[in-house]
């Protein structure tokens, strides 16, 4: 009798234990495996991010590594074996066209001027005895009193003289001409890099650095290259003059513009590039020769339907996005034409207006339902230069 009532309450115990179990959700395989089957694929609810896929005016651009080159420089040399006895400038100043910057050592030439100065005076005056000789022989030899020979000699005379003075005369321009050489003066107006020599040095010719360079800042080009594809596109846009350059430089927020100014008249074989030039107003100077710089070039400005970059999703089949329509998603193919900053163009697929998202497709699929978080329209690419 105690061993039944034993066994009765054993089984009492187990069955209060196993309810305690499934209340507290040990046992809940079957009901874990259950629900997915009860809520079903098109229960699920997906929070995602939207955007508006807006029809705008988008730049049709072009971005290329460039390069700014002066327009205009200089490399300041003496033309004279001599020494520097004055340097009149800062350097990395900017110097106007005109403004002296070097005295070179000019008295030997001004000694030699002085001394063919001379040789021309004694000339001149020997000459002119010359030509009272002609005057008193043409007398004599009219009266018969000398023979004509000597009044020829008296020509000859006048002749060498004449010839003395007037050689001596090129040579002393000559040496003025160097003289002049002893004042060096800029050449263009532009800013001047440091000074090579200073005082005291002794300067050739045949020296192959410069005493100083002189370059043109305002304006500047900007060189890059193209595609060979875009220059129907480029030399179009030329035509119409719709053509601008922007040129980005690193750490520098303001971005000069300029225009296109040349096409090279030849393509490079090796690489299909041409290289096209802009010319940049740079008045402010932030552009510096050698500087490697983005050249971003605007062709042409057309109507067209942009979307977020981050709502195109690539697949096998090509490109596409997921619209929501009735708070589900919908894979619409779309072709995408080009980037634009943060903005993709798409070129078919899309007309504007629709809804597309941006954040959480890896969970989306065709039919999902959707909770948007947030929407957005397409709006200016966030980009450096603000356009």
């Amino acid at each position: 009798m105690s061993k039944g009532k034993l066994f009765f309450g054993v089984a009492v115990l187990a069955l209060i234990g196993g309810a305690v179990l499934f209340r507290s959700g040990v046992w809940t395989t079957e009901s874990s495996s259950a629900a997915p089957a009860q809520r079903g694929p098109g229960q699920r609810v997906v929070p995602v991010e939207i955007a508006k896929a807006t029809s705008r005016p988008v730049p049709v651009r072009i971005d290329s590594l460039g390069t700014v080159t002066p327009i205009a420089s200089v490399a300041i040399k003496p033309r004279l074996e001599t020494s520097i006895v004055g340097v009149h400038f800062q350097d990395g100043a900017r110097v106007n066209k005109g403004d002296l910057l070097f005295t070179l050592d000019c008295r030997q030439i001004e000694a030699d001027m002085r001394r063919v100065q001379a040789i021309i005076d004694g000339a001149e005056a020997t000459l002119k005895q010359a030509q009272r000789d002609v005057e008193r022989y043409k007398e004599l030899v009219e009266r018969n009193a000398t023979p004509i020979v000597t009044l020829n000699n008296a020509h000859t005379a006048v002749n060498i003289s004449r010839a003395t003075a007037e050689s001596n005369r090129a040579q002393l321009e000559n040496l003025g001409v160097q003289r002049g050489f002893c004042t060096i003066h800029a050449p263009i107006s532009g800013r001047i890099s440091m000074a090579n020599l200073k005082i005291g040095n002794f300067v050739r010719p045949a020296d192959a650095a410069p005493l100083a360079t002189i370059i043109k800042l305002s304006p500047v080009y900007v060189s890059f290259t193209v595609p060979q594809k875009d220059l129907p596109a480029l030399r179009e846009a030329l035509m119409a003059s719709t053509a601008t350059v922007q040129a980005l430089i690193p750490g520098e927020f303001n971005h000069p513009r300029g225009d296109v100014s040349m096409i090279e008249n030849s393509v490079d074989s090796s690489t299909g590039m041409a290289m096209v030039r802009a010319t940049m107003p740079n008045e402010d100077e932030i552009l510096w020769p050698g500087t490697l710089v983005t050249a971003q070039m605007t062709l042409r400005t057309e109507e067209a339907v942009v979307v977020p970059s981050t709502a195109v999703q690539v697949s096998q089949t090509g490109s596409f996005v997921f619209l929501v329509e009735k708070g589900a998603a919908k894979v619409q193919h779309v072709k995408v034409e080009r980037q634009f900053g943060d903005l993709t163009v798409i070129a078919d697929g899309l007309k504007g207006g629709e809804t597309v998202v941006t954040e959480g497709q890896l969970l989306l699929s065709n039919g999902t339902r959707v909770a948007p978080r947030g929407a957005k329209a397409a709006g200016p690419p966030k980009n450096r230069t603000g356009t």
